[in-house]
């Protein structure tokens, strides 16, 4: 995809100008809550709402004029343009256009400091850059964008738009708290304004709030139709377990999806589907071709290199996951790439990755972004398991619940020693329905190791059928522990079977007549062996969002 190039970017650059040395909002981070969030008994409306959202994030966009050039023919819509449609369609903007957006929002606010609007969409748009690029260095400067529009133009005083930003920051700095704050606060004075729910959806997955996620996705289609709200819902499905619904919603969003960053983010869904389900065959396609529809979609680089290495093609899967790496080098991957290394003995390999990861959370620290969660899995894993648990503990306190959380704190207290309690929060992980290989391993190890082998069988059983390649190092495991449990006794424990029907009473022989020839008896018939039958343990799921018409049976 070629970039479009601004005045202040060299030709092979893909990051947005940079700010002018004069720029006041280049200043160090202060996290996503550094400013408060205003009480909750705000009754002010909003005047002046003119809302958007770039993918996960919302952006403040003006709605898309068509002007006729000389010929009398509708103008192209030039980069510029197109990420205003974007933001204003609720759908994400191709990185080049994002580029572009920057750019001219930054030149603008140049000469016109006080435009609290455009502050505003500097600000948003600089979080979705970070968040798409992984410079998290950019969410600095959207926190002293935000802040100027709010001196500006205050949030009570109808600028919305800036509240929605920060709640947008909060969210890609995992602080899931604060995003609940912003976002219910611009809910609370404009519950119909369909913009702030992706915010909310976003901050209520984050906490685990699954209740009050379905019910903001529900909210979300109801208000924005389309590819948008298909892709919501998806996502809502994929968290449920509830697959071949999740699988049908993806894949009517790619159907429908026209802007080709909308279609890549719908085919690389189509790909993390195929990959849950065990099939890395069809994953890669579906990644392959979310990359040549937006090569922008970097994501999907890192979901191919996850395939491909569960196909065995190690040697592509190295170089997928480098080039993962040097274009959005999150800390999962360095993980992930580390992993995959020692997999393949190549311990030294892997070391150095793991000492990037360090720095990578280090550096995001810094910029406000916390990383505890990825931080916390390596540390159990391959460092000091006593440390994750601190960790993750400190995100429990914090509500960040989600699935990830529990099983990630589930399976630290088991490697500290811990085994009782994370079956607790393992559990948790298990109970949300997910079909997670990885959640469905752990429980399975933490149950062996308290001696609960029936249900360690059934949940390493799951984890192998499920994805049997889900980890390079933990997949194998999984399957040498399942082996080692052995099958189950035949029929099942003995006094599981029913009891013999009680003999009845002997009737008195009547005398034989002399002649009667004496026949021989029959013999009895054996008593029937009823098998043991396994009851599956039930769990509770939550009601699909009515709007999205899921199937009457969820696949299980």
């Amino acid at each position: 995809m070629a970039m479009d190039v601004m005045p202040q970017q060299g030709p092979d650059s893909g990051r947005p100008p940079e700010p002018s040395p004069q720029d006041p909002y280049v200043l160090p981070a202060e996290g996503a809550t550094a400013v408060p969030p205003p009480p909750p008994t705000l009754r002010t409306t909003l005047r002046r709402a003119a809302f958007g959202a770039v993918a996960a994030g919302v952006l403040l966009a003006g709605a898309l004029v068509a002007v006729d050039d000389e010929d009398g023919r509708p103008k192209e819509p030039g980069p510029v343009e197109r990420a205003e449609a974007a933001a204003t369609a609720g759908s994400p903007a191709s990185l080049s256009d994002l580029t572009a957006l920057i750019g001219d929002r930054q030149k603008w606010v140049e000469s016109h400091p006080k435009d609290a609007p455009s502050l505003a969409t500097l600000g948003t748009a600089y979080v979705e850059w970070a968040r798409r690029s992984a410079d998290t260095a950019y969410y600095a400067r959207a926190e002293q964008a935000l802040k100027r529009s709010l001196e500006a133009q205050p949030g009570e005083r109808g600028n919305g738009a800036a509240w929605l930003g920060l709640a947008a920051l909060a969210n890609a700095r995992h602080d899931f708290l604060a995003a609940k704050r912003w976002g219910e606060t611009v809910k609370k004075q404009q519950p119909k304004a369909w913009n702030v729910y992706p915010v909310l959806i976003d901050a209520y997955t984050g906490l685990g709030d699954r209740k009050a996620a379905s019910a903001a996705t529900e909210t979300f289609g109801e208000l924005r139709k389309g590819v948008p709200a298909l892709a919501r819902t998806a996502d809502l499905y994929r968290g449920n377990g509830w697959r071949e619904d999740a699988l049908a919603t993806a894949r009517e969003a790619a159907d429908r999806a026209t802007q080709p960053a909308e279609k890549a983010e719908a085919l690389h869904r189509l790909g993390e589907l195929a990959w849950e389900r065990g099939e890395p065959e069809e994953a890669v396609a579906q990644f392959d071709a979310a990359l040549r529809t937006d090569s922008g979609q970097l994501t999907s680089l890192a979901g191919r290199a996850r395939a491909l290495a569960a196909l065995d093609r190690t040697d592509e899967a190295l170089a997928a996951y480098q080039s993962a790496l040097e274009k959005l080098p999150r800390p999962q991957y360095a993980l992930e790439l580390g992993e995959l290394y020692e997999s393949l003995g190549l311990d030294g390999d892997a070391r150095t990755q793991y000492a990037k990861l360090r720095e990578m959370v280090a550096a995001a620290k810094k910029d406000g972004v916390d990383e505890s969660l990825v931080l916390a899995r390596f540390e159990a894993d391959h460092g000091d398991p006593e440390a994750a648990v601190e960790l993750l503990r400190a995100q429990w306190r914090g509500q960040h619940r989600s699935a990830a959380v529990a099983d990630a704190l589930g399976w630290a207290l088991h490697r500290a020693g811990e085994s009782e309690e994370g079956l607790e929060y393992a559990q948790l992980a298990a109970d949300t329905g997910v079909r997670n290989a990885s959640y469905a391993y752990h429980l399975g190890v933490i149950q062996r190791e308290l001696a609960d082998y029936g249900p360690a069988r059934r949940n390493l059983e799951q984890a192998v059928r499920t994805n049997p390649a889900f980890s390079p190092l933990a997949a194998p495991l999984a399957q040498e522990a399942l082996d080692a449990l052995g099958e189950p006794p035949p029929g099942g424990p003995g006094d599981m079977q029913p009891p013999p029907p009680p003999s009845p009473e002997p009737e008195p022989e009547p005398a034989k007549k002399p002649e009667q020839e004496k026949k021989p008896e029959a013999p009895a018939p054996a008593p029937s062996r009823t098998a043991a039958v396994k009851s599956p343990s039930p769990s509770a799921s939550p009601s699909a969002p009515s709007s999205a018409s899921p199937s009457a049976s969820k696949s299980q």
